[in-house]
């Protein structure tokens, strides 16, 4: 569930997107591709097919059970989506140095997993 608070907001095509202290959205059904694009900008990172790749992973993840996944879920669902190479951990880290999970899950407008610090 996204966080109730919001502590700043982005203003896309007009319209104010509320975001928590963690930059997660309040509301999950504002995300859009221009929005990953922006808090992906905001952390200095370009998106390129690969991220797009994590970032497809991740909805449909969420979309199927109700939580974003930690590391080795989200490593499992990369590797039967898109093979064993996209799946290793340094992969991942590669896209998402900081924490995959979490960076993947606020830039793809999911909730932070429940069991990332």
């Amino acid at each position: 569930m996204a966080s109730s608070e919001t502590v700043r907001t982005l203003t896309l095509d007009g319209r104010d997107i509320g975001l928590d202290a963690e930059g997660y959205l309040v509301d999950l059904d504002d995300w859009s591709p221009a929005l990953a694009e922006m808090l992906a900008a905001e952390e200095g990172r370009e998106l390129t097919p690969e991220h797009w790749e994590v970032i497809e992973v991740l909805r449909d993840f969420y979309q199927r059970f109700s939580l974003s996944p930690a590391m080795r879920p989200l490593s499992k669902a990369m590797t039967q989506g898109f093979g064993p190479d996209k799946g290793r951990s340094l992969h991942l880290m590669r896209l998402f140095p900081d924490s995959p999970p979490k960076v993947g899950a606020r830039i793809a407008g999911l909730p932070k997993p429940t069991n990332c610090l």
